[in-house]
């Protein structure tokens, strides 16, 4: 049951030894990867990733580093992907109020069409909440969306209730592995085990242990364990729940644990 719930497979940084990666995840015991798109660039590339690899659970959008770059047609592109059916969500979508230089106006205009067409299609979305929980919540509340992920949070014990309140569960990885990040490691320790799922967000976010990065999937099993740790509960008891979590976020997923992963396609 252990899932990475966000991992970009498809970055260059995996190219040359995917395979290799994702089988040291398996041999870790993590069943599915949950890809996210950035923009509808990698559309097919991440297509060609899922027909490959039956582990691989695919979500489609345009994620908020990357709107200034799209053309004012670039929803279209999502809509259409969508249609086609596949989708364990919409993302990676959201705001990012961190990196300097972004159009927020822009910004804020494609994270709202893409909440429309997860509402659309009913969707769970994956969201990238970087420095902008108050505003990602602010567009959730209106638009109410089925639930999904708020990526890597690192927000306030007010903000991380008001998600789950929204049906979200958080995301926990690389973060949480460094002693200084006291506030994502007592929300670990602290919130709901209901409410947490697992993610590493390859090849971004690297562990304590590989600061250099990159983030691999293989990791996720400590992760868990590092949650067990702060809860004082069985690693087993963290696995189950957070991979229970995970299909609670994206329902899409409960083919693939079905399935069985043991090998690519």
């Amino acid at each position: 049951m252990l899932v990475d719930t966000h991992i970009h497979l498809d970055a260059r940084e995996f190219e040359e030894n995917r395979n290799v990666v994702m089988q040291n995840a398996r041999n870790a015991g993590v069943h599915v990867f949950v890809v996210p798109a950035v923009a509808p660039a990698n559309f097919s590339a991440l297509d060609r990733l899922a027909s490959t690899y039956h582990d691989v659970a695919p979500a489609f959008g345009i994620h908020p580093m990357y709107v200034d770059a799209q053309k004012d047609d670039a929803l279209d592109a999502v809509r259409a992907r969508l249609e086609r059916g596949g989708a364990v969500a919409v993302g990676e979508i959201g705001l990012d109020f961190y990196v300097e230089g972004l159009d927020r106006a822009r910004m804020e205009r494609f994270y709202v069409q893409q909440l429309e067409l997860a509402r659309d299609f009913d969707l769970p979305v994956l969201l990238h909440v970087r420095r902008a929980q108050d505003a990602v919540l602010k567009q959730l509340r209106y638009y109410r969306p089925r639930g999904g992920i708020a990526h890597a949070f690192n927000g306030s014990i007010q903000q991380a209730e008001a998600f789950i309140g929204l049906g979200f569960k958080l995301g926990f990885g690389g973060a949480m592995t460094y002693a200084g990040s006291k506030r994502v490691r007592h929300l670990a320790a602290t919130l709901p085990l209901e409410s947490i799922v697992l993610e590493t967000d390859g090849p971004d976010i690297p562990p304590a242990w590989r600061s250099q990065g990159p983030s691999l999937p293989e990791e996720i099993r400590r992760y868990a364990q590092i949650i067990a740790d702060l809860r004082g509960l069985e690693l087993d008891a963290v696995i189950q729940q957070t991979g229970a979590n995970a299909v609670a976020a994206l329902s899409g997923l409960a083919r693939y644990l079905q399935a069985g992963t043991d090998s690519p396609q």
